[in-house]
């Protein structure tokens, strides 16, 4: 029986993996333009810029998602925690090496493995916080509540980016310069103090080592996850995953990157010298990051509130994913020319109704994939779904900027957001809800 302080501990290491999972992923769209400027002379607008961008967002996903299923059918044969640690260590001391690169190529490659930790790293956390509670009350609250941190990653890597804008002169010299990108993904090696600290104390989740110290523990097998039992939940699954993370990617994350371009702040550095308006751009897209992260956060903590009283996971996911098909792309279409405050407000609301949806399926995944398979079908979902199809939106959103007459890359992120949005809705029909034997 595993005490009450040790399901704190495991939930702690969960919500700093969480927290720093999405830290990772958001860190890209703050620091891209200064990145490809240094390291490449890239100016944004260019063809070019749009190339890299791309292959920046796409890439790594790519690479993540196809290790990152491995990682899953690994957190089933190995076990949660070894997996969940490994994970954690290889992304946090992969964004230190990101801080020192000294071309696009090796920049690139530092955040594929970025990418690889932090797929492998959700899979595992959602199947071991699964595991370890009873209840199924506490079950939701625990999965709901620790995912809620990503989002605080979100806030955090906001604050950190803007930090190193600050104080990016005071701080020691990196490959000649003090440029203010290079902290910031350097602070991504954060999450891996605490959990040396507390390796020792971690357990591995009860359910999968009673079965596996039986001899009762069944071989996972991609192809059963396409058995007649599963086929649709891991059909529809990963396609509204990957809705999920279209819009996230192909909209959301691009907006420090339109920030700029905006004539309020153009208007604004317009008596500036290069070195101050560069600064100035960053902060004012940084601080816009920060209110999608605020309402993000905010959405997460509705949901898990919400997933213990709500009993259909169908009408659930509705009541954030509905709201949001009108809500997000009014954003980039509408809102984004009424100046930054109306851009602020807008993408705070964009923000809660889109990160929400992430918890979901956290809560959901475990429940709809019986437990020698578990680790293997949240990886095809969060993965394949997820961060291979779903991340490629933002490549998508770069080509649509380049093929749109007027180049507005506002538009092509809000046409990303409505037919994300729009495919995700259509296929909640076909959601399964959770079989009780399932989910136990």
């Amino acid at each position: 029986m595993i005490s009450t302080r040790t399901k704190w501990i495991v939930c702690f290491i969960a919500a700093v993996g969480f927290a720093f999972d999405i830290y990772e992923l958001l860190m890209l769209p703050l620091i891209l333009r200064p990145a490809l400027a240094e390291l490449g002379g890239i100016a944004p607008g260019t063809p070019e810029f749009e190339y890299w961008r791309g292959v920046l967002f796409f890439v790594p996903a790519m690479i993540g998602g196809i290790v990152g299923l491995g990682g899953g059918y690994l957190t089933d044969t190995l076990g949660r925690r070894r997996v969940l640690t490994f994970s954690i260590l290889l992304y946090a001391f992969a964004a230190l090496a990101c801080g020192f690169v000294t071309s696009l190529p090796m920049l690139l490659v530092c955040r594929c493995l970025v990418f690889v930790g932090v797929c492998v790293e959700f899979v595992a956390a959602v199947a071991w916080l699964a595991e370890l509670f009873d209840d199924a009350k506490q079950r939701e609250a625990a999965l709901g509540y620790t995912q809620a941190f990503s989002s605080i990653g979100g806030l955090l890597v906001t604050a950190a980016n803007l930090l190193a804008i600050r104080y990016a002169t005071s701080l020691p010299e990196i490959a000649g310069g003090h440029e203010a990108w290079r902290y910031t993904v350097i602070s991504g090696v954060i999450p891996a103090l605490p959990l040396i600290l507390v390796r020792p104390f971690l357990p591995e989740s009860p359910k999968w080592q009673e079965k596996k110290l039986a001899g009762q523990l069944r071989r996972p097998s991609l192809k059963e996850l396409f058995s007649p039992e599963l086929r649709k939940t891991t059909i529809v699954t990963t396609l509204m995953f990957a809705c999920s993370y279209g819009a996230a990617f192909g909209a959301l994350q691009q907006t420090p990157s339109i920030v700029p371009g905006l004539e309020d702040v153009q208007s604004q550095t317009e008596s500036m010298s290069v070195p101050q308006r560069k600064q100035f751009e960053q902060q004012t897209a940084a601080t816009v990051n920060g209110y999608q992260e605020i309402g993000g956060l905010i959405g997460r903590f509705v949901f898990a509130t919400m997933a213990i009283y709500v009993v259909s996971r169908r009408r659930l996911l509705r009541l954030f994913q509905w709201p949001g098909l009108i809500v997000v792309p009014l954003v980039y279409f509408v809102a984004i020319d009424s100046g930054l405050m109306g851009l602020k407000l807008g993408i705070f609301f964009a923000g809660l109704l889109t990160v929400a949806q992430f918890s979901f399926w956290g809560n959901y995944l475990p429940q709809v994939f019986p437990l020698h398979l578990r680790g293997t079908g949240e990886s095809f979902a969060a993965n394949i779904g997820g961060r291979m199809i779903g991340t490629s939106f933002a490549a998508v959103t770069a080509w649509l900027i380049t093929v749109i007459p007027s180049h507005d890359a506002a538009f092509a992120a809000g046409a990303v957001a409505l037919g994300t949005y729009l495919v995700g809705s259509v296929l909640s029909f076909f959601l399964e809800e959770p079989k009780p034997e399932t989910a136990e």
